[in-house]
């Protein structure tokens, strides 16, 4: 079967497949509705700029969708690739090097192609900013919420995260110098102002910077490691495991792959977006080898008691040297986050305005109040959870399985089986919500 592809525009959905035919079902299904079914205000030609994002930006004085494919790519990998790539070793320590090396390239290779799916399904329909709009989409407004209250959830949970991370690393730097509260503040305080700029391309220079501190970091850890040679080096191919192990080591795995839920904000904002594969290859090229690189120098050289992260296997000197080169990537890493956690508020809140294409200090001020929000709930979540870790696991466990392999599933689906299948009801535009949602509870 030839591999179809969804051309960009606001009003085309039609298929193409390998050979460059088009099948317009789904444009076949349009020209139907537009004469069956009157046009609801909603529909109307004031508002056809609600099909993008940003709407029509052609005399904006703030424009969004100025951003390159590489500069997407780098976004992308500094969003997805943090200190989190040091708890790979742990996993071929877990499951063995041969069995933990399939892993990582198998789910590697899966991320990239549901990564591929999303992509798809943005250019399908134009519309959609994130998993928000993608859920509204397939299920309505009851989609819209469920999506977008789990993004949102997850994306503030990891913003915590970083916020812990920071407090983490600069009690190890300066040997418990001060309150951890007081770290977590000033971690705070400057994830915060990195968030302020508005437009993503202004970011994607921050996150060359967080790829040469994670790269870096790695680097002196691997170099560290096989210099100092904290352990006995055992290297195993194959290990008896359980189920708690074997799935802890999944999960581990999933985790640093777990960027797709941003995707959609990444390519609302690209110049081009039919050149997000670019982007994407770029990504998954980069991670899916530094993984590899990482958990196998890291193992080999460390051997069957490497902890988790790695750094904790290393001496307290090279743990103090490893985190200051990392605090750019455990900064701006976590700020990407907030940015779409952010945006997500932002373009819910003004979307069909011309409010977000001003350079006026009410636009700004909504932006700046949004964040503020936003990281001071992070804050707060990092500080007062106890056993934070653990839930911390529980959100990813809950949300960034799915986000990054379970829902593109669901849109393959929608995109291949739903749009051919689709049913106009004689103008009844409740019926065919009752469809759509009766075809997302199917799946």
């Amino acid at each position: 079967m030839a591999a179809k592809e969804y051309k960009h525009s606001s009003g085309d959905n039609s298929v193409v497949d390998g050979s460059g035919n088009s099948n317009n079902s789904s444009q076949d299904y349009d020209d139907k509705a537009s004469s069956d079914v009157e046009v609801a205000p909603s529909q109307s030609e004031g508002s056809m700029r609600r099909d993008e994002p940003f709407g029509d930006e052609t005399n904006s004085e703030l424009k969004y969708r100025i951003m390159a494919w590489w500069q997407a790519g780098m976004i992308m990998i500094a969003e997805t690739i943090s200190l989190g790539v040091l708890s790979l070793p742990s996993v071929l320590a877990s499951i063995g090097l041969v069995p933990g090396v399939i892993l990582i390239i198998g789910l590697g290779i899966i991320a990239t192609y549901t990564g591929y799916v999303i992509g798809q399904f943005k250019l399908a329909h134009p519309r959609v900013h994130n998993m928000a709009d993608a859920g509204e989409v397939m299920a309505g407004r009851i989609g819209r919420e469920i999506f977008g209250g789990a993004q949102i959830l997850f994306l503030v949970f990891v913003m915590g995260s970083h916020i812990l991370t920071f407090s983490i690393m600069m009690n190890t730097i300066t040997s418990h110098g001060t309150c951890t509260i007081v770290f977590g503040v000033v971690g705070m305080i400057v994830c915060l102002v990195c968030t302020m700029p508005r437009r993503l391309d202004e970011v994607s220079y921050l996150a060359i910077a967080s790829f040469i501190s994670i790269l870096s970091a790695v680097t002196v850890t691997m170099v560290g490691v096989g210099v100092e040679r904290p352990s006995n080096e055992k290297v195993d191919l194959t290990v008896q495991s359980n189920l708690y192990k074997g799935f802890e080591a999944v999960t581990n795995v999933i985790f640093a792959y777990s960027g797709h839920v941003a995707f959609f904000t990444f390519i609302s904002e690209l110049h081009t977006p039919e050149t997000y594969p670019k982007a994407l290859f770029l990504l998954q090229g980069v991670d899916i080898s530094m993984y590899l690189i990482v958990a196998i120098v890291t193992y080999c050289y460390v051997g069957t008691d490497v902890a988790s992260p790695a750094l904790g296997s290393a001496s307290p000197l090279l743990q103090k040297i490893a985190y200051g080169i990392a605090i750019p990537t455990i900064v701006i890493s976590g700020v990407i986050n907030g940015h779409v956690a952010s945006k997500y508020v932002y373009v819910r809140l003004l979307r069909g305005t011309n409010r977000m294409s001003k350079k006026s200090w009410s636009s700004f001020g909504i932006w700046a109040i949004i964040v503020l929000i936003l990281w001071v709930l992070a804050w707060i979540i990092a500080e007062a959870i106890p056993l934070f870790n653990d839930l911390l696991s529980l959100i990813s466990a809950l949300f960034a399985s799915w986000f990054t392999y379970g829902l593109s599933g669901v849109f393959w689906l929608y995109l291949n089986l739903w749009t051919r299948t689709i049913l106009v009801w004689d103008g009844d535009q409740q019926a065919r919500y009752e469809l759509e949602w009766e075809f997302f509870m199917r799946i």
